[in-house]
């Protein structure tokens, strides 16, 4: 997916672009989200929802780069930018400033860290469920409902596609589990793993926020199953998640990511498939 001459224009940036690792839909190890100029561009943004999230990350990326006693390591947060008339998407894109000597982070402990670094502040800044981010219903959000609601329901949005067995083992392990909580639901970053990059100095620094209202717990494993079914890691630190709580995040996690797969056979059915046959998911 390139961006237009419109949107380029718009958010005055040249026709130069370059690809960027990782993200939500990442294929072959690349995502959607290009950088062009001194801004990354990413496609599939709300523009109702960004109208809110936009602000609220400016505030907070100038809060943190501002703080007392802040040091040279201390979180960051890409600074989201509006076009030149104003709008924070264009034809779909959204765009945030780049960090110049910024590298991708694939460290799975960096990223979890500054996930809840983040997710800290952005327990302060919003204590009650912003109805925008409930009111979303693009496919992430259509499947993350999926992942928390009715085991049943997930199992029949899948029927008749090739993830209709992964979803089925993972419903049966959910069904068959003890219950468990999660903890309470907040503002999250539903797609860290890609989007955790680390500056000159060795600052965590996050961006393109991907909001949901859900438990941190659930969104680090997530991050935790992207980082072993897109960047390589480890599937054995998956082990590491023992308690019941973690178990259902882990399996509510997957459930998420399959459901959420533009295509449901490939390439998420297949990796979790692997998991699960492995045991990494039971």
């Amino acid at each position: 997916m390139v961006p237009s001459a419109q949107v380029l224009d718009l958010f005055a940036v040249p026709g130069l672009l370059a690809p960027l690792p990782g993200g939500q839909d990442a294929q072959d190890g690349q995502s959607d989200s290009v950088l062009a100029g001194d801004l990354v561009l990413t496609p599939g943004r709300e523009p109702a929802v960004q109208a809110w999230l936009s602000p609220l990350l400016a505030r907070l990326a100038v809060s943190l780069d501002e703080e007392p006693g802040r040091t040279r390591r201390d979180l960051r947060v890409a600074v989201p930018v509006p076009a030149r008339d104003g709008a924070w998407v264009v034809e779909g894109w959204a765009a945030s400033r780049w960090e110049p000597g910024t590298t991708a982070c694939d460290d799975l402990a960096v990223t979890l860290a500054a996930g809840r670094l983040l997710h800290a502040r952005l327990a302060t800044l919003v204590e009650v469920a912003p109805t925008i981010v409930l009111g979303r219903d693009d496919r992430g959000a259509r499947a993350e409902r999926l992942a928390f609601g009715p085991v049943g329901d997930a199992a029949d949005a899948a029927r008749g596609t090739t993830a209709e067995a992964v979803v089925d083992a993972l419903c049966a392990g959910l069904a068959g589990a003890e219950p468990a909580d999660l903890g309470p639901a907040q503002l999250v970053h539903s797609d860290l793993t890609g989007h955790v990059l680390l500056d000159a100095a060795g600052a965590p620094v996050v961006l393109d926020v991907s909001p949901a209202w859900r438990p941190v717990r659930w969104a680090e494993a997530v991050a935790t199953l992207d980082a072993v079914v897109r960047q390589g890691a480890d599937a054995a630190v998956l082990g590491t998640w023992t308690t019941a709580a973690d178990r259902q995040a882990l399996r509510r996690a997957a459930l998420f990511r399959v459901l959420a797969d533009a295509d449901p056979g490939a390439p998420a059915a297949t990796a979790y498939a692997e998991l699960l046959a492995s045991s990494a998911l039971t």
